[in-house]
């Protein structure tokens, strides 16, 4: 064999290594953005999953509560009213209930959300909550009084949470207009954060 013919050889045996070298780096770059990019479309629909269930759950909350504020308005209001004009309107047991469970957003959380939402509505989501928790905090502390202070004592006469002098409500049960209006401010703060966030979410659904 000529040294022509081996110097041939050697080159390409060395273009066949190069050529096999090429495809294997090209098959793992392409097997790597393959999987990447699914990755990344599982991410997005998980997001969006995670985006429409808080979404849903917004819509409704906010429409239920829409109803239940002009009812808690409308009672506070006819109250104050009657307070005012010195009626001495009838106490009733304060008691507030709610379908709210906290594991409810932890949970959408834990399936990935905070590695997927981005930090803005991270923000929001936990901005809402904390007016859920402080507002749910308020509302259990004002149905306690109620249990201890007006539930036992409801057969009693009006005089016993009026003063019939004045007309005004005794001093330990002033707590009752009191916690009225709180489930309205409540009630209030609520449609706010929910409205924010809800606006949130529909941005980020929006932008990816």
């Amino acid at each position: 064999m000529s040294q022509t013919t081996q110097k041939h050889s050697r080159f390409s045996h060395f273009g066949g290594w190069v050529a096999e070298l090429v495809l294997v780096f090209v098959g793992v770059y392409a097997a790597f953005w393959l999987s990447n990019y699914q990755q990344h479309r599982q991410d997005a629909e998980r997001r969006d999953r995670i985006l429409a269930s808080i979404e849903q759950m917004l819509r409704e909350g906010i429409e239920s509560g829409k109803i239940n504020r002009a009812k808690e308005e409308r009672e506070a209001a006819e109250f104050r009213r009657a307070l005012d004009a010195g009626d001495m309107p009838p106490l009733h047991p304060f008691v507030f209930t709610t379908d709210y469970s906290p594991g409810d957003f932890a949970t959408l959380l834990q399936s990935g959300g905070i590695q997927l939402l981005e930090l803005e509505t991270l923000t929001a989501l936990r901005n809402d909550e904390s007016v859920i928790r402080w507002g749910l905090s308020r509302m259990a502390r004002y149905q306690k009084l109620s249990d201890e202070l007006i539930m036992p004592n409801l057969d009693q006469n009006i005089s016993f949470f009026y003063d019939p002098v004045t007309k005004k409500l005794r001093k330990r049960f002033e707590i009752y207009p009191e916690a009225l209006q709180a489930t309205v401010k409540f009630a209030n703060e609520l449609e706010r954060t929910h409205t924010e966030l809800l606006k949130r979410i529909q941005a980020e659904r929006q932008y990816h």
